[in-house]
């Protein structure tokens, strides 16, 4: 590839992200070492979770540094290898997206096989974002069978993971939180939840309390917020809340208000985790297995939406941001 190019961060934001928080700058060449491969980039994702690296606040993973370029899961093709056992024309998954090409250290990528599935499931539900979800429900809320199961951001990469899963687990009543009929429809239609709502129709407690009168038993967090209180509020005894991310605070410039109502966890004896996929990657190969399975009878599906061009891939994480998405945001460079 002549000339490739890199999203570097500029600027750290402050607030919203804006595009001038961002350059697009030509990456220079570099030669291949032993054992490395030359990868020309297709497919990048773009998640939330990336809004925190842009801060250089302490946190899980290192902050993205001004003037280098951004990282995050990508697909690409092998253009060329001085690695064994990985061939010219292989596509392959790593970790060095927001660029159309990369060099990267053979032990830095994972072969995978587009003939199964297309190379953009391997950013979502075959994924991280699948093992999320799979790891989210049996290892941290320990989902059982009859379960009531509420999800937020329920129409994105994750969340839409999760309630299908849910269900293949045995969950008696699945209901989804999302910012638009189009994506409650989604969920309902396509999806198989049992109940969906559209969190700006009213009181996010109130509408949880109608889609499950009877309470939840199991909540997975994608949103925080209103929806951790609601959720808190409509805690059946034994509930479980395993919280994955907080969206609707990733931009805020003061400290969000807690839940107020965390007294009731004494009366529920319920129990709030968070987590990271990172510390589960021990389950990649079972829920591997078991997607295969969903997907290839169809307990599980996927939609996503796609942008083209790097030039327009903070778009897409903006995009990702303001709940545009439906299911995984891709870039297709």
């Amino acid at each position: 590839m002549t000339n490739p190019r890199e999203v570097q961060l500029k600027s750290r934001p402050v607030g919203w992200p804006t595009p001038d928080d961002f350059e697009l700058v030509q990456s220079a060449h570099a030669d291949l070492a032993d054992g490395q491969v030359r990868v020309r980039n297709e497919l990048m994702s773009v998640d939330p979770y990336m809004r925190g690296r842009m801060s250089d606040a302490k946190s899980y993973a290192e902050p993205y540094a001004l003037g280098e370029a951004m990282n995050g899961g990508a697909v690409g093709v092998v253009t060329e290898s001085r690695a064994d056992g990985i061939e010219v024309g292989a596509h392959v998954l790593h970790g060095l997206g927001w660029r159309e090409e990369a060099v990267l250290d053979a032990s830095g990528v994972r072969v995978v096989d587009t003939s199964v599935a297309p190379a953009s499931a391997y950013l979502g539900v075959l994924g991280m974002t699948g093992l999320t979800a799979y790891a989210g429900l049996t290892r941290v809320a320990g989902l059982k069978e009859g379960d009531v199961v509420f999800v937020s951001g329920a129409a994105g990469a994750v969340g839409s993971v999760v309630g299908q899963v849910a269900k293949a687990l045995g969950a008696s009543r699945v209901i989804g939180s999302a910012g638009s009929q189009e994506k409650v429809d989604h969920l309902l239609n396509d999806l198989g939840f049992d109940a969906a709502f559209n969190y700006k129709d009213g009181r996010v407690s109130d509408l949880l309390r109608e889609a499950a009168p009877d309470g939840i038993d199991v909540y997975f967090d994608n949103v925080g917020g209103d929806h951790l209180e609601a959720a808190i509020g409509s805690l059946r005894l034994g509930g479980r809340i395993a919280i994955c991310g907080a969206i609707s605070v990733y931009n805020n410039t003061e400290p969000a208000p807690g839940p107020r109502n965390l007294a009731r966890l004494i009366q529920t004896r319920g129990t709030i985790t968070g987590f990271l996929v990172g510390d589960h990657w021990d389950l990649a190969g079972e829920y591997a297995r078991r997607a295969a399975g969903w997907i290839a009878d169809g307990t599980l599906t996927s939609r996503e939406t796609f942008v083209d061009g790097i030039d327009h891939a903070v778009d897409a994480f903006l995009g990702v941001l303001r709940g545009e998405n439906v299911g995984k945001m891709v870039v297709r460079l």
